[in-house]
């Protein structure tokens, strides 16, 4: 029997052994005679696409579909056929990990189509993305024979939406595959730069991570703790990359370079390991996290704590058991595997519920680039992860504020929020949360959201809700819409007294109604400096409160205003 075969069927049973099989002389069959550009035959590349997801003894369904996942693309077979052999779940699964037609977009306008239809199969079926995500490790693996630009193109997909997703599903190990195989690719210069710096003191980190594992192993063992693994590492490159940019290249804010792994037997001791290692060296403030009692929104668990280690060196030290390590690793896969002790698939899921808030943030931007650039930030930027005062763990893109923390925990929040209170302190509502803070809303039920909030909020799903409450109060122009409309023209519905003045009450007192775009709601002030009246030649500036003030255009106080904050006013009656 074939060698590949036999990974992929290794502890199965006849029923999954025989559909697994089927599969693969099925896709055998249907790639016959196809090459890949390295010249290698094509069907290795889904071979090792299901043997990756085998060694995440993912369930056989998954595993027929990384078989499948570029016949209906690549040969005649149509996702009909698919269904009919192998019934309506592979299918399902082979369609949503398989590209658009090829006639209805193309460029940009194409990619944003294929990542928004793989994210609603994602949210539909997380074993899409494990699929996806071994079918682009294998491609990042032997993109070499591609042309240069192609390459550079995928691997900076890769880094910036594929990385991020294995990393969101806890899948640490693709992660760190797609991150080490992509980086030299997608910025060579930045590696090699990066690389010389990280070889420089790579062999002195490694005698340092081996003096202090001598010391922990004899401290652990003195006091009756097993080691069931005990391992040492420096930064992956990437890593140390992304860590100098954030720290605009100053690497002694990089207290993680040198690290060490230890696997104990229990929980009772990963604490007790932690104690023992804080009574050999002292912790950084504020730098020992307990992910174990309070778990990653990806599933995963372990102690982390930055200590002073030999000579004063900083290191970092995580402590788990093997079952935690194995979720580490494995992520999202290790609750599809097959349980062999109770002969059948356990199907224990996770909340992956932002897999349907991208679906959500795809119906509701229109332009190619925002979505893009709003899910790199929303959905794959790096997380923090701060508490509500119940002690539930709130995952948040890094730079998040006390609006998005408000409005992430439920809508109303967010719009009745009126202040702050992290560690006893109030805050104000920009202030930059950090992780493992405990934040606590203020809220009046008469306070609603205000037109700023948009220049102060960082999530795209938090102004999606702003916008929609400001609206729902009658404001149609926010901050952020104000380039929409500079070429405009707006109309005053103004109402004169008996001397033929505006009259500035109106029926509103906060101002008269104006119309954009067909829309009423927002209110106008009549600047007293210049006095415009409906002979004068007028312009609207919107100020920092979103109400638009009309001044007359030669108004000294325009001088040096933002001229991207004019609006063109024509005044009607």
């Amino acid at each position: 029997m074939d060698n590949t075969l036999s990974k992929l069927i290794e502890n199965r049973d006849k029923r999954e052994s025989a559909l697994i099989s089927r599969a693969y002389e099925f896709s055998k069959s249907a790639h016959s005679g196809q090459k890949r550009e390295s010249g290698e035959d094509y069907f290795i590349h889904p071979c090792m696409t299901a043997v990756k997801l085998a060694n995440l003894r993912t369930d056989a369904e998954t595993i027929v579909s990384a078989l499948l996942h570029d016949v209906v693309d690549d040969t005649p077979v149509t996702i009909e056929q698919i269904q009919k052999e192998f019934g309506q779940e592979v299918a399902r699964l082979v369609a949503g990990v398989s590209k658009l037609g090829k006639a209805k977009y193309q460029g940009l306008e194409r990619h944003a189509e294929n990542l928004k239809k793989f994210f609603l199969a994602m949210n539909n079926d997380i074993r899409v993305a494990l699929i996806k995500l071994a079918d682009r490790s294998h491609n990042i693996e032997t993109i070499h024979s591609l042309p240069i630009a192609k390459q550079s193109r995928i691997a900076k997909e890769t880094l910036e939406i594929y990385a991020p997703i294995a990393n969101r599903l806890g899948m640490g190990h693709i992660k760190g595959e797609l991150e080490s195989r992509s980086f030299p690719i997608a910025y060579p210069e930045a590696c090699k730069k990066i690389t010389a710096i990280y070889n420089s003191k790579k062999e002195a980190h490694l005698q340092y991570v081996m003096k202090a594992s001598k010391v922990i192993k004899q401290q652990l063992a003195g006091n009756s703790i097993k080691i069931i693994e005990l391992q040492g590492r420096v930064k992956h490159i990437y890593s140390f990359f992304k860590k100098l940019k954030k720290y605009h290249g100053d690497a002694s804010l990089i207290y993680d370079i040198i690290a060490i792994r230890i696997l104990v037997p229990e929980i009772k001791d990963c604490y007790g390991a932690l104690g023992i290692i804080h009574n050999i060296w002292k912790p950084l403030p504020n730098k020992i996290k307990d992910y174990i009692a309070m778990p990653k929104t990806n599933g995963y668990q372990s102690l982390h704590t930055t200590v002073f280690g030999p000579e004063q060196v900083i290191l970092e030290i995580q402590i788990r058991t093997p079952e935690m390590h194995d979720e580490a690793e494995s992520g999202i896969a290790a609750h599809w595997k097959y349980d062999d002790s109770k002969n059948h698939k356990q199907y224990q899921k996770r909340d992956v519920s932002w897999t349907a808030q991208l679906v959500n943030m795809q119906k509701e931007e229109s332009d190619i680039n925002d979505f893009l650039k709003n899910i790199k930030f929303d959905f794959f930027n790096d997380r923090i992860f701060v508490l509500t005062p119940r002690g539930e763990v709130i995952d948040l893109p890094e730079g998040a504020t006390p609006l998005d923390f408000a409005f992430k925990i439920h809508s109303d929040v967010g719009c009745h929020c009126t202040g702050a209170v992290i560690d006893q302190k109030i805050v104000p509502l920009n202030y930059q949360l950090k992780s493992g803070e405990i934040i606590k809303i203020l809220t009046k039920e008469n306070s609603f959201p205000k037109r700023n909030w948009l220049d102060i909020i960082q999530t795209n799903e938090a102004k999606h809700k702003i916008r929609s409450a400001l609206r729902k109060m009658g404001e149609v122009l926010p901050t952020a819409d104000i380039k929409n409309i500079q070429k405009s023209i707006t109309k005053v519905i103004r109402k004169k007294n008996k001397e033929g003045q505006v009259n500035e009450l109106l029926e509103n007192p906060s101002g008269p109604v104006i119309t954009i775009h067909g829309q009423t709601g927002l209110s106008i002030k009549i600047a007293r400096c210049c006095n415009p009246n409906n002979s004068s030649d007028n312009i609207g500036y919107v100020s920092k409160s979103g109400s638009i003030n009309i001044h007359k255009k030669n108004c000294p106080n325009l001088r040096g205003r933002d001229s991207r904050k004019l609006i063109q006013i024509e005044w009607v009656g």
